[in-house]
């Protein structure tokens, strides 16, 4: 893959650099903040090559990747500067549950890999332990112990470095506020008074004796409070002092309001959630894995499952045991893998079978973004059957009582993460209902099978049209002046190999765009060196005017339509200098392409010819 490609490309059609806020990551999808997420050309992006899917949910613009999520991450970022507080311009509005929905994901997803990292090295010792490798008082086994255990530990410094950028407040006075929590001084001086039985004061005031190690709700509550207090001291400070003056009156004000109400008030919180979380569970047990187990699909498609994270981490941290979101998600991931294997079985189109055996393997690691918008969400039945294989999966874990023991992805390499004072009966049992939820879904999917696309016909090497200028609804005519040509010729591999769509270019001799078809402007963008057309009867047409002309960022084209314009065949859309565009150094070939070729059986190009606007081109085949 070419990495740099394809983040331009994404870059391009989420409505390029100046409607990005911020963009991060995850372990499959790039995670875009954007002004106005009606800008995004969504159907562009989900048939860009390397682009799995696309999700616009939970207060984020996500377009899943795969495994090169990171690689696309970091061409991104050399493309532009994406930082939230140095953006300027108004931004979309989100509802409240999106807002909460953005503030959990963003704070949690850039530290889950260093949780997962530190739970796997729990997990492996939980093995060497149990099978009597190491003793709890070797010196390795206390090495391997505090390594696993940092990350947990130090769990408010990790999340305040998070938190401050989600409220805007300085990071690093943010990771103070955090090691406040945890430093030596303090730690001792509540354990002396707790000792001693006496009451900690502070200016006369009383600090309940609470240890905050591991703890997640109290970190996120003051830096919210701590960003409030920053900006008022920006305005009350002047400037020549606001460098030692603003951080100073943060500190001070923050960390004693934190200490006397704002953490212990988290802290309450947090034993309140796992109070309210066990109370369930003495109730019904069986619930909560099995809802999560049958639900984390639609709950990732929404962005939903972020809002777990924290409550198994929470409850990790006060109980020491993950009856939540760890099981259920690991017999949902389990069961997408069933269910996409199960496809790559039955299937007969040897694309989706590869895809599907791709796909299928990284679900059951703990992956499922690909299984999911490749397979699942793409043939509806695959889904259906990941859902009641996870139901199950999660049932039988709740009826046993199953949970994890520490932060791991929820895949099969997290079941040692399960092994805890009960030995290996937790992870055999976590293995059972995983066996359950493959075996499941596999025959749920192998059974219902899935409406496979048909293969297209080859083109035919020649197809006569009908030259007429009389409109009809299976011709698409010459927006350009120009020879037109095949479009394996385009310099740009995904116009050569139909990646984008399919169609032909031209190679221009007129500076001027005409509407090849009666429809609506669909996509319009900032740069003006592409053009959307839905046509009326059903197509999608792009016209792409040169190549990597959108660097040029607007220069030498002028544009005579708006989005979402009705136009008419022959109506004027673009003119463009060709001369300017090529003393730039710029490829003038101009694909003119079907963008949903899916919906036709055959689309058959006429090239190798003059053509000029209003000539037919283009013949789709229903």
């Amino acid at each position: 893959m070419d990495y740099k490609k394809i983040a331009s490309q994404i870059l391009e059609k989420v409505g390029g650099e100046k409607n990005v806020l911020s963009v991060g990551h995850c372990a499959t999808r790039l995670r875009f903040n954007l002004k106005d997420s009606s800008l995004a050309d969504t159907e562009g992006l989900k048939k860009l090559s390397g682009v799995v899917g696309v999700v616009n949910k939970g207060g984020q613009y996500q377009v899943v990747i795969g495994n090169d999520v990171q690689n696309v991450h970091r061409a991104l970022q050399d493309l532009g500067s994406f930082n939230e507080d140095e953006q300027s311009g108004p931004t979309e509005k989100k509802g409240v549950i999106n807002t909460a929905l953005d503030t959990i994901a963003g704070i949690f997803f850039p530290i889950v890999p260093a949780l997962a990292g530190a739970g796997m090295i729990k997990a492996l010792l939980a093995i060497l332990s149990a099978t009597k490798v190491l003793t709890a008082a070797s010196p390795t086994y206390r090495f391997l112990n505090f390594f696993g255990d940092a990350a947990f530990y130090f769990l408010p410094v990790l999340i305040a470095s998070s938190a401050s950028k989600k409220f805007k407040t300085n990071q690093f006075v943010a990771l103070s506020l955090g090691a406040i929590l945890l430093h030596p001084t303090f730690i001792a001086m509540v354990n002396t008074a707790k000792a001693d039985k006496v009451a900690l004061e502070f200016l006369g005031l009383n600090v309940p004796l609470v240890s905050y190690g591991s703890s997640v709700v109290p970190i996120i509550l003051i830096i919210w409070f701590s960003s409030y207090v920053e900006r008022f001291a920006e305005k009350i400070v002047p400037k020549v002092l606001a460098l030692f003056a603003v951080p100073m009156l943060t500190l001070l004000i923050t960390a004693p309001v934190a200490l006397i109400a704002i953490a212990p008030l988290g802290n309450y919180l947090g034993m309140g959630l796992g109070s309210a979380i066990e109370a369930i569970y003495a109730v019904a047990p069986w619930l909560v894995p099995t809802l999560v187990g049958a639900l984390t699909p639609l709950m990732v498609m929404t962005g939903m499952h972020y809002g777990l994270i924290p409550i198994g981490i929470n409850s990790l941290a006060t109980t020491g045991i993950d009856k939540i979101a760890g099981p259920g998600m690991l017999v949902s991931n389990i069961a997408q893998g069933g269910a996409s294997l199960a496809v790559a079985f039955r299937a007969k189109n040897p694309e989706v079978k590869q895809l599907a055996s791709s796909v299928g393997f990284t679900a059951v690691l703990g992956i499922t973004e690909p299984a999911m918008y490749g397979i699942s969400l793409r043939f509806k039945k695959p889904l259906y059957a990941a859902m009641a294989g996870g139901g199950l999966g999660g049932l039988f874990l709740g009826l046993f009582g199953v949970g994890r023991y520490a932060q791991v992805a929820p895949g099969l390499l997290a079941l040692p993460s399960y092994i805890g004072p009960d030995g290996f009966r937790p992870m055999i049992l976590a293995a059972i209902g995983c066996l359950i939820a493959f075996a499941a879904s596999f025959a749920v999917s192998f059974v219902l099978g899935i409406d496979e696309p048909e293969e297209t016909a080859p083109a035919k090497d020649t197809v006569e049209f009908d030259s007429s200028s009389s409109l009809k609804d299976d011709i698409v005519y010459a927006p350009i002046k120009g020879d037109a040509v095949e479009l394996s010729t385009v310099n740009d591999s995904a116009f050569a190999e139909g990646i984008i769509g399919k169609g032909l270019a031209i190679k221009p001799e007129v500076g001027e765009v005409y509407a090849p078809i009666d429809g609506t402007v669909a996509a319009l963008f900032d740069t003006n060196h592409a053009i959307g057309i839905k046509g009326n009867n059903g197509s999608e047409i792009l016209i792409h005017i040169g190549i990597d002309t959108v660097k040029l960022n607007g220069r030498h084209f002028t544009a005579f339509v708006k989005k979402d314009q009705q136009v008419k065949k022959g109506d004027l859309l673009m003119k463009f200098d060709m001369k300017k565009i090529a003393e730039e150094g710029y490829d003038m070939t101009t694909p003119v392409l079907i963008t949903n070729p899916s919906d036709y059986a055959e689309i058959l190009s006429i090239t190798g010819k003059p053509v000029t606007p209003g000539d037919a081109i283009i013949k789709l085949a229903i």
